[in-house]
């Protein structure tokens, strides 16, 4: 059974219980008022029966022997017709006298008149509950059925009376029986007995309508939760159940739901996003295997291939020894730098600790700057920084992070390709921006470049670039210092790579006189000396850092960043 059926039987069995304890409370008043008027009446007719006693004769339907009107007072003085005996609707009393075993007493015993039809009570043969009247009497009162059939029912007055034999002057104890017709009364009491149905059932009727839709009503943010928890139930866990501003139960249980609903959600959001990073770290799990086992399975083939080769007759042919063992060690010292490189970010991934020291980063770099030039001569690079930046850190990992930055820059454009360094600090973040003037690429691949064997080469050849690790050690040694590294690149106008650790401490503000390194070409470099002057031609003079600092030959160029 569905609550609103069940709301609405509760309705209806409330509405008919009232109704039916109205009913009965009104049914019993009047009948009650009804009965004590008729029992005023027999109690006022007792003379009638004392001079029945005395007279011994019965009325008839046309009698007036009690009176006119049937009222006391006696007989008209003439003796007259009427219908004194009877009541106000023209009924004549049923009169008896009976002993106190209930046996009539000398046959006095007349019946009651409706119009000119003859009634008697069927009265019981004991009858007690008398009670002491006002007038010191004992009686009892009782209503009786007809003893014909379709007969009236009758409201009977016994009253305990005493009969003296005027001969004997012997005593008889005796019952004095009047008993009225109340047609009258059972029809009145008929009469609003159907009247109570019909109002009982229209108003029955009328409570279950209003019922019925007072529980529609009240039920309708139920309906709202339900076809809510439907769309929850189709897959929209973004829905949320509405009324749950108002002051209600339905309210309440409204916020209940919208709190368990946003419960329900972030957890499946969260169990969503963590099955699609399980999904994520499984591929780049079997990813990172295919692109290791790729990057390993050529310097391996080329060390067999050698091998092979050693096998079938160049250890007797002089001249194939050193291209043999040239081509040994080169692959070999390939696989070298490749598991170094492996193991490298597995310590990073299992929590490698740091040598945490104050860094100096523009004698760092500018040593990084140096080498890469000494290395590559080709690439031209130029670098800038305006004042001192310290940070704490591992200042071997640090000059890591450049000079990987720098060889990924010579990996990956062509020679002459000209590279901005520039230091800085901003605010309590010190900055690391390797910009090139490469072919750049696109922004959706520059997003990638720090994920491991990443290579925008998808056919991984070896005529350029390398294993594809070099920027995820990068990003590997920044997080490790609490710091972030983003790639921006436009197609044709090369990428930029920026490094940002937190400081120790706030710099002093550099002095007018501090200048811009010079940009280095074909070996040059420009370095910061740490005392705002920068080389002259011919040399680099003090250039600074945590890793040390040494004089280098370098022709300079004095050429300021645009």
């Amino acid at each position: 059974m569905s609550l609103r059926l069940r709301l609405l039987v509760a309705v209806g069995a409330i509405a008919v219980i009232a109704l039916v304890l109205a009913d009965f409370a009104t049914y019993s008043a009047l009948r009650s008022s009804l009965y004590k008027q008729d029992d005023q009446s027999l109690a006022q007719s007792s003379f009638r029966m004392q001079r029945f006693v005395t007279a011994g004769t019965c009325p008839s339907a046309s009698s007036s022997f009690f009176g006119p009107g049937g009222q006391a007072g006696g007989n008209p003085p003439d003796g007259g017709g009427g219908s004194g005996d009877s009541d106000a609707f023209g009924n004549v009393p049923f009169i008896e006298v009976r002993t106190t075993s209930g046996a009539v007493f000398n046959g006095r015993e007349c019946p009651a008149y409706v119009g000119t039809t003859k009634y008697t009570p069927q009265l019981p043969s004991h009858i007690s509950g008398f009670s002491t009247q006002p007038d010191g009497s004992q009686a009892t009162y009782f209503t009786a059925g007809s003893t014909q059939s379709g007969g009236p029912a009758f409201r009977v007055q016994v009253t305990k009376g005493t009969l003296t034999d005027l001969t004997t002057g012997a005593e008889q104890r005796v019952l004095s029986v009047v008993a009225e017709p109340i047609g009258a009364t059972t029809n009145t009491l008929h009469t609003l007995l159907l009247i109570e149905l019909a109002v009982t059932a229209g108003a029955l009727v009328l409570a279950i309508a209003a019922g019925w839709w007072l529980v529609r009503l009240g039920l309708r943010p139920l309906a709202d939760v339900e076809r809510t928890a439907d769309s929850i139930a189709a897959g929209n866990l973004d829905q949320r159940v509405p009324g749950a501003d108002e002051p209600t139960e339905v309210g309440r249980l409204a916020r209940a739901l919208n709190v368990m609903l946003e419960r329900i959600e972030a957890a499946f959001s969260a169990r969503v996003a963590s099955e699609a990073r399980l999904q994520e770290s499984d591929r780049h799990l079997r990813q990172f295997v295919a692109d290791a086992s790729h990057e390993l399975r050529t310097p391996i083939a080329a060390v067999s291939a050698y091998a092979e080769l050693f096998e079938r007759g160049a250890a007797q042919h002089a001249d194939d020894l050193p291209r043999v063992f040239s081509g040994i060690r080169s692959e070999t010292a390939r696989m070298e730098r490749l598991v170094n490189d492996l193991l490298t970010l597995a310590r990073f991934d299992e929590g490698l600790p740091l040598q945490i020291v104050p860094t100096e980063l523009v004698g760092l770099t500018a040593d990084a700057v140096h080498t890469a030039v000494t290395v590559g001569p080709q690439w031209p690079v130029h670098f800038t920084a305006s004042h001192p930046v310290e940070v704490m850190g591992d200042p071997t990992r640090l000059r890591q992070v450049i000079d990987n930055l720098l060889a990924n820059v010579r990996a990956h454009t062509p020679e002459g390709t000209a590279t901005t360094v520039h230091v800085d600090q901003v605010g309590t973040t010190a900055e690391i921006v390797v910009k090139d003037a490469g072919p750049g690429m696109p922004s959706d691949e520059a997003a990638r470049v720090f994920e491991r064997f990443y290579r925008v080469d998808a056919s991984r050849a070896r005529s350029h670039g390398g294993s594809g690790l070099g920027l995820s050690i990068v990003a590997a040694i920044v997080a490790a210092h609490g710091g972030t590294v983003s790639a921006g690149a436009v197609p044709g106008q090369g990428m930029t790579v920026t490094v940002r650790i937190p400081v120790i401490a706030e710099m002093v503000e550099p002095d007018e006189g501090v200048g811009t390194a010079p940009a280095a070409q074909q070996g040059d470099v420009g370095a910061y000396d740490g005392e705002g002057q920068v080389g002259g031609e011919g040399q680099v003079n003090g250039v600074s850092g945590a890793s040390g600092a040494e004089d280098r030959d370098a022709n300079l160029t004095e050429t300021p960043l645009p």
